[in-house]
């Protein structure tokens, strides 16, 4: 009997070595720590962050898991999810910015034909491309008609459009409205400075506020074919780019926890005195704050050590390519939706609670403990974790998945 052999649909192959993490992870906290010397001042400002992006870009973070015979770095998503993590430690902006780029760039593997996709590869390098997005589900008001030649024009306007206010490209997802595409909804690559195309600068939220997360306005956008990865379809190794992103967002929530419970150990280690109830020297040493910084502690570390692991099992599933089945996905799914769930609850109390042991002081403006906070409450409500629990509860019982969508 004749096996029939996939073609694989994307490049990545095999799992992270110790190198290699511990290399890119030196290098990310090498940014986190250039990062974290205005962080508070470049939160403030309010600026399209295109400091930040040319840090991303010079640190070689931007090409990571570009493939190494097309002039990236090679690695691995275990790889990029730990720098999305050291970098959410310190700001959470650029962090998110990253997360979004990765999976922004790797629709290159996830929509685009094998046989295309070492061009795109070598054009994102050679082009030092920050990928942004105009792909929001809950926003559809993008029409994409066909063109006489085989191309198609773009209208309409899209908010929560990360990246896009400091990136080179935009990846875009539209519901082709007629042609020989009619019905199919296409991911296609727009430079941000191409014809017709507004940048629009109204991200002006409580958190994330350096994330060029800005809507986009398009008008008559010439869409060439050569612009197009590719249909976005139900095959499951091209569905993975979803629960990819959501497990980019659990590392991102993870990072902000350990980043609020670090600045709050030292905030709480140079508080003088302690509660006149307390009989202790110092607060340090009062045995209700050692008991609540405990168990944030322990609770960060369950997390991180699940989001640890979910990092690997994603670069496994990835590397079955086009023989990942339904089955496969639907499992991987599901439990990073656990993670999701985990890393929203316990990075909202971390950032909450780490008041409580800090004290009054330090929610002076001059401290900015309230930017870990900030952040991770924004960023939590991108879709409902209600939603998530009931996924892990639906499939628990009755081993049935969400149906696959932008969230799921």
């Amino acid at each position: 009997m004749t096996t029939i052999q996939t073609a694989p649909r994307t490049p990545f192959r095999g799992l992270a070595d110790t190198s290699e993490l511990h290399h890119w992870s030196t290098v990310a906290q090498q940014v986190a720590d250039t990062l974290s010397i205005d962080v508070l001042q470049r939160d403030r400002a309010n600026q399209q962050p295109y400091t930040e992006a040319e840090l991303l870009r010079s640190s070689g973070l931007l090409n990571l898991l570009v493939p190494r015979e097309c002039g990236g770095a090679g690695g691995h998503f275990e790889t990029a999810f730990a720098v999305i993590r050291i970098l959410a430690t310190v700001d959470g902006s650029i962090a998110q910015l990253l997360a979004y780029h990765y999976f922004n760039q790797t629709g290159i593997a996830f929509y685009a034909p094998a046989q295309q996709q070492d061009e795109w590869w070598r054009r994102t390098v050679a082009g030092g491309w920050l990928w942004g997005d105009s792909v929001n589900p809950v926003d559809p008001t993008l029409t994409l008609t066909a063109d006489a030649d085989g191309g198609y024009r773009l209208n309409g306007y899209k908010r929560f459009s990360t990246g896009s206010g400091v990136g080179e490209v935009i990846i875009v997802n539209a519901l082709v409205a007629d042609g020989e595409r009619a019905g199919k909804v296409v991911a296609f690559a727009l430079e941000t400075n191409r014809e017709g195309i507004e940048l629009v600068d109204d991200w002006d939220h409580l958190g994330q506020r350096l994330t060029a997360s800005g809507s986009v306005r398009y008008q008559q956008v010439r869409v060439n074919a050569a612009d197009v990865l590719g249909e976005v379809t139900d095959e499951p190794i091209a569905t993975l780019l979803i629960p990819g992103l959501q497990l980019a967002f659990a590392h991102l929530y993870v990072g902000i926890a350990q980043g609020a419970l670090a600045k709050g150990r030292q905030i709480l280690l140079q508080r003088q005195n302690a509660w006149f109830l307390s009989g202790a020297d110092t607060y340090a040493r009062d045995v209700i704050f050692q008991r609540s910084i405990g168990e944030l502690k322990a609770r960060v570390a369950a997390a991180e050590a699940l989001a640890e692991k979910l990092a690997r099992n994603y670069d496994a599933v990835m590397a079955l390519a086009g023989d990942v089945t339904h089955d496969q996905r639907a499992e991987l799914a599901v439990r990073i939706a656990e993670l999701k769930i985990v890393s929203t609850e316990v990075g909202l109390e971390t950032a909450h609670r780490i008041f409580e042991v800090t004290g009054s002081s330090s929610t002076h403006n001059a401290v900015g403990l309230d930017l870990y906070w900030r952040n991770i409450r924004t960023h939590t409500l991108h879709d409902p974790v209600d939603y998530k629990k009931i996924e892990v509860g639906q499939y628990y019982l009755h081993g049935e998945p969400q149906p696959i969508s932008l969230y799921t």
